[in-house]
């Protein structure tokens, strides 16, 4: 019969050398436990033990996989990857407010780990881990020769190139942990940003530099999910060659995708009131999300300057059976993006609760999103996140190829003989 050293190791999917820094015990002793030649010590059981039961929830449900959530903002990649089996065990997210939002959505244990910024964390400080999510924002990248660093006795690829961005944290904590896996996510443009410098740094330093070539990315319109053209590219690493690839990632024709009518308030009774959006016996949007004269006649004489000197600035008037454009951070300021036409009234902003559910964090059988911050910040957290459901679609295509353990009950309570 197996041992139970080896029946653990197998359900935590860790090889001998990810095993000889967490147990303290050197690869050929590890060998000889888990060969029966020679029986554990209590504590290197308690120890296994101890990171089986982390990997299953207060509910009972087993956590195949962990990852950590790096520049988190309210949660969007998180919600993605939890439904596929993964335990977040590493928060990181600078902003305050968005704190807030992502800790009333996620009841995290006090022996969660969350830091602000990411800069000040040490890549040792942070948990093991399967998976990385990554929601980096895009900044420039110097790109300078090698043989001239070279003759000038500088460091050169990503610890050069890299650093004073935020992908540098990334990368550093990627080369130190070398997950299983990562998941990095960033506007479209990034591929042409700065000429194309920035992602030929960010290829280069993940596949010749970290030893990730099995990378894979996309750009995914979220039209196809919801009703928001909203174009981001996915960037999907794997440290083991396998079989996955983007090209069989079936989408549905954007074209036939879900229309507004499916987010906005319906305004006719048939929804929960909730006072802080809607008012009144229908749950009718709240007054105030109606736009002024002044901001109106603003709007239209600034789109009318723009529209004759031949330029497309201007607002985007939708209704029910349209798809909105681009949800952005800046969306508080004016609501110009998406206004929602109105009969016999001036347009109006969405709501925040329709912004959830035009991100996808409003998901049908479950409970909303809590939103416990000013619409202000309600509006920069949303138009900054990712769009849930393009994520979960992502994550249940990556998942084949994801850390899979067998169940708790598998294993033996006591140290079996051979």
């Amino acid at each position: 019969m197996r041992t139970e050293f080896a029946m653990l190791k197998q359900q935590l999917r860790l090889e001998f050398p990810e095993l000889e820094p967490t147990l303290g015990v050197s690869e050929r002793t590890l060998r000889q436990y888990e060969n029966g030649q020679i029986t554990p010590k209590p504590p290197v059981i308690e120890k296994l033990r101890r990171l089986v039961a982390e990997r299953t929830d207060a509910d009972g449900h087993h956590n195949s996989f962990r990852f950590i959530d790096l520049f988190a903002g309210i949660g969007g990649l998180r919600k993605g990857f939890e439904p596929i089996g993964g335990q977040c065990v590493f928060t990181c997210e600078w902003n305050e407010k968005a704190q807030t939002t992502y800790r009333a959505n996620f009841a995290d244990g006090e022996d969660h780990m969350f830091a602000g910024d990411i800069t000040q964390v040490h890549a040792t400080d942070v948990p093991d881990h399967d998976v990385l999510l990554a929601g980096f924002p895009c900044q420039p990248f110097s790109i300078a020769g090698v043989s001239k660093k070279n003759a000038l006795g500088r460091k050169h690829g990503f610890k050069c190139e890299a650093q004073g961005t935020l992908f540098f944290d990334v990368a550093r904590i990627i080369e130190h942990h070398r997950p299983k896996a990562f998941l990095l996510e960033n506007v479209k443009n990034l591929m042409s940003h700065d000429k194309g410098n920035t992602f030929r740094v960010i290829h280069r330093t993940l596949t010749e530099e970290l030893g990730y070539t099995n990378l894979h990315w996309r750009v995914i319109d979220a039209k196809s999910f919801v009703p928001q053209h909203r174009e981001r590219i996915f960037i999907v690493g794997f440290r083991d060659d396998n079989g996955f690839t983007f090209d069989d990632l079936q989408l549905s024709d954007p074209l036939n995708g879900p229309r507004l009518r499916t987010i906005l308030h319906p305004e006719d009774g048939s929804e929960v009131p909730e006072e802080r959006f809607t008012e009144g016996p229908k749950s009718k949007v709240c007054s105030r999300y109606t736009l002024t004269d002044g901001l109106w006649q603003y709007l239209q004489h600034y789109a009318e300057k723009h529209r004759q000197k031949g330029n497309g600035f201007g607002f985007g008037l939708v209704g029910p059976d349209d798809v909105a454009r681009t949800l952005s951070a800046r969306y508080y300021k004016d609501g110009s993006e998406i206004l929602i036409r109105q009969k016999r009234r001036n347009p109006r902003r969405l709501t925040p609760r329709e912004c959830a559910r035009l991100m996808g964090f409003d998901q049908p059988g479950e409970s909303k999103f809590v939103i416990p911050v000013s619409d202000t910040q309600a509006y920069k957290q949303f138009g900054n996140s990712v769009v849930v459901s393009v994520v979960r679609a992502v994550a249940a295509h990556m998942s084949r190829w994801l850390p899979v353990l067998p169940q708790p009950a598998q294993i033996s309570p006591v140290l079996l003989q051979q």
